[in-house]
């Protein structure tokens, strides 16, 4: 069940020749790629590129009525080896994934492809996430373009340039034989416009027609002595051939303006933001129109060294916009301009941040920069823009950090991988502390507050791998932690199999929460929902029993805290041989949530009787001692002050986002902490016998009460 559904928006997908398209970047791609005669389609989910996932999925139906394969990849390995039915046949065939992380996963085989070269167009469309808000290391896709010599796209962020870049990379990758990258920065992804569409083609040459005539080229094959080869036909054939593409057919786009003594160069992902820097400092209109002329390169990997002379020559500087770091471009562009002995001042890093996202505040700075060392007369009549930054600095903007407290990333309220780390803490408090290696996914946040457990993270399903070091005989074993779409993605044989043939002695905790949480709820293979194109429902337990482990306990109800605490100690001190898996399973609250929120509105709304189950606490019981919230740390759990003039100390509290997970009253009684916590029934539609409860419920508690402060001893 993904995060969202795209089925209304996917039928746009049929408009044909003439007709607007409107929609967002993602759905652009997907209108490309059917425009261009795709022939296979795959990928692997994550931010930014999770989506357009989502989008082909919804696009199933639409996708077969062309005669396009589509699935979705266990891994970006998959995704990346899926692209060799373009290497001996002339089929169009595209990927996907996030990037670099995805990248790394599918080096092998994206060297491979690389190096033997393609025979139908091969598009890997990058969903390049890097900046501050990124939730991977900050790497960028251009080394890997360079590592392998693969063409990379990068066009301005707009639909029709996007759809260009697509139907342009298709017969890049064809004329050149060689795998192009197209680059998807997330605003890229999500921009929203429109462009004139063309229309769909079914495959010329289909992946039935591949297998019905079946071809071979052993020169294509990367074993020596082609392999050597390889590398002679890249840069003697392959890399001319796609420089005289790029030049032909003018992928790259130069902008002119009247200020000739000054240029910029820039990557089109950059396009928006330069235009936007360049317009606050009175140097471009709203429609793009730019004093200062500038050559967007919509390819940057491979630079077209003619181009780029002949744009700075005459030009008494050149500034290069190239976000992230080290400056592949920039120095690059140093080595042109020397060699065809053009004497242009270029200018890049010095004045631009060399790492770090490339805001349009940041692009401000550096262009303003710029043109004050080399030709300050452009700004003397420019007013200065707005600028947000002084606001921050403000004393009473500050005095806020020392009354509002820090909220770093944490789990959704009612997630059922907290009270796995809740139990973990308790254990911790019993046992002592742990090395504990985490893994990717939703399960990381257990490193922050108030769990702080966890040492290390080193990739997608190599939780147990990263713990291979410390199997060694010792008083306390190792934990190591993945998610259920890390363990379908790399773990099973990396973890688990890598544990059980080396006898590792440590502990393996498998989160099951039923989908592909933290990509945005795609089903896997364990997920327990049905699906018609997928085949779901296949138990981890059995896939760990299956490469031999033999200690493996699941727990179907990871709310229940005190089981996971006292699961988890057996498994530290059980003196069972090998690894102890358990499998801690219970389904994804948000993905429950998006699942029956509406059919429990619609029952409402039907006027049948409907239950929702909420907590509370007990003023007068809480002691205001927190370890609730210590131990629990949902986002519901707050605190206020208690009416009682005696408790100087705030009580516990919950408000509305409570989802009735029932975590904090587990807690509470797994940690033998107090009996504050309440469940109240919220009834929808009550029956007649549900308002006679009621009455006869409150008439009883109403006369203890009052019996109650009878008996009380009044003070004169």
């Amino acid at each position: 069940m993904a995060e969202r559904s795209f089925a209304r928006e996917v039928q746009d997908l049929r408009l044909g020749a003439g007709e607007e398209f409107r929609g967002e970047g993602i759905l652009a791609v997907t209108k490309a790629l059917l425009q261009s005669g795709v022939g296979y389609v795959a990928g692997y989910q994550g931010a930014p590129i999770s989506h357009l996932m989502d989008v082909l999925s919804d696009a199933q139906g639409i996708l077969g009525e062309l005669g396009v394969h589509f699935e979705t990849s266990a891994s970006e390995a998959a995704a990346a080896s899926t692209l060799a039915a373009s290497v001996m046949y002339p089929i169009r065939g595209a990927v996907t994934w996030k990037s670099t992380a995805g990248t790394n996963v599918a080096c092998d085989a994206l060297s491979n492809l690389a190096s033997g070269g393609v025979t139908g167009g091969a598009l890997i469309i990058i969903g390049e996430d890097y900046g501050e808000g990124s939730s991977i290391m900050q790497e960028r896709t251009h080394a890997f373009a360079m590592k392998s010599q693969m063409w990379l796209l990068d066009p301005r962020p707009n639909l029709e340039s996007i759809v260009r870049a697509v139907e342009d990379g298709f017969q890049l990758s064809e004329v050149s034989n060689t795998p192009v990258m197209l680059e998807m920065r997330i605003r890229a992804c999500h921009v929203h416009g429109s462009f004139i569409a063309k229309d769909n083609r079914p495959p010329p040459f289909t992946v039935q027609q591949a297998l019905e005539n079946p071809a071979r080229d052993v020169n294509r094959i990367v074993l020596p002595p082609a392999s050597f080869m390889h590398e002679q036909d890249k840069v003697k054939r392959r890399w001319p051939a796609a420089v005289k593409f790029i030049k032909e057919r003018g992928l790259n786009e130069t902008m002119p303006g009247d200020v000739e003594e000054l240029g910029i160069i820039l990557q089109g992902g950059m396009y928006n933001g330069v235009i936007r820097a360049l317009q606050l400092l009175g140097l471009a209109d709203v429609w793009g129109s730019t004093r200062i002329p500038l050559h967007v390169l919509n390819v940057t990997y491979p630079l077209v060294d003619d181009d780029l002379a002949a744009f700075c020559r005459g030009k008494q500087a050149v500034l290069m916009v190239e976000e992230g770091q080290p400056e592949f471009i920039e120095q690059a562009l140093h080595a042109i301009l020397r060699k065809a002995g053009v004497s242009t001042v270029l200018s890049g890093k010095d004045v631009l941040p060399m790492a770090g996202e490339y805001t349009a505040l940041v692009l401000l700075d550096g262009i303003r920069a710029f043109v004050a060392a080399q030709m300050p007369s452009l700004l003397a009549e420019v007013r200065t823009p707005p600028d947000p930054r002084p606001v921050l600095a403000d004393a009473k903007v500050q005095a806020l950090a020392g009354v509002v407290p820090p909220r770093p990333p944490s789990f959704c309220t009612g997630c059922p991988e907290r009270p796995i780390f809740s139990a973990m803490s308790l254990v911790e408090k019993e046992l002592g502390s742990h090395h504990i290696a985490c893994d990717i996914g939703c399960h990381l946040f257990s490193i922050n507050p108030p769990f702080n457990l966890g040492s290390t993270t080193m990739g997608y399903g190599l939780g147990p791998s990263s713990a291979a070091a410390f199997q060694v005989k010792a008083e306390k074993r190792p934990i190591a932690v993945m998610g259920d779409g890390g363990f379908w993605h790399n773990g099973l044989l990396s973890g688990v199999g890598n544990a059980v043939f080396n006898k590792h002695d440590g502990v393996v905790v498998v989160v099951d929460n039923h989908y592909s949480a933290a990509t945005g709820g795609q089903d896997i293979l364990s997920s327990r929902a049905d699906n018609a194109s997928r085949s779901t429902k296949h138990p981890i337990e059995d896939a760990v029993r299956g490469v031999g482990a033999t200690w493996v306990r699941r727990i179907d109800n990871t709310y229940s805290v005190a089981k996971m605490r006292d699961t988890l100690k057996e498994a530290l001190t059980t003196n069972a041989e090998g690894p102890k898996i358990i499998i801690a399973s219970s389904e994804c609250m948000l993905n429950r949530q998006r699942r029956e929120r509406p059919l429990f509105n619609a029952a409402v709304k039907r006027g049948a009787r409907m239950v929702r189950p909420r907590f509370g606490v007990d003023e007068d019981v809480c002691t205001g001692d927190h370890a609730c919230i210590r131990l629990s740390g949902c986002p519901s759990l707050s605190v206020k002050q208690s009416d009682d003039p005696l408790k100087e100390d705030p009580v516990a509290a919950i408000d509305n986002t409570c989802v009735g997970c029932g975590n904090c009253g587990e807690v509470a009684e797994a940690a033998v902490l107090c009996p504050s916590f309440y469940r109240a029934d919220i009834v929808h539609n009550p029956t007649g016998w549900d308002r006679f409860a009621a009455r006869l419920r409150g008439a009883v508690i109403g006369f203890l009460q009052r019996r109650r402060d009878s008996r009380r001893l009044a003070l004169a």
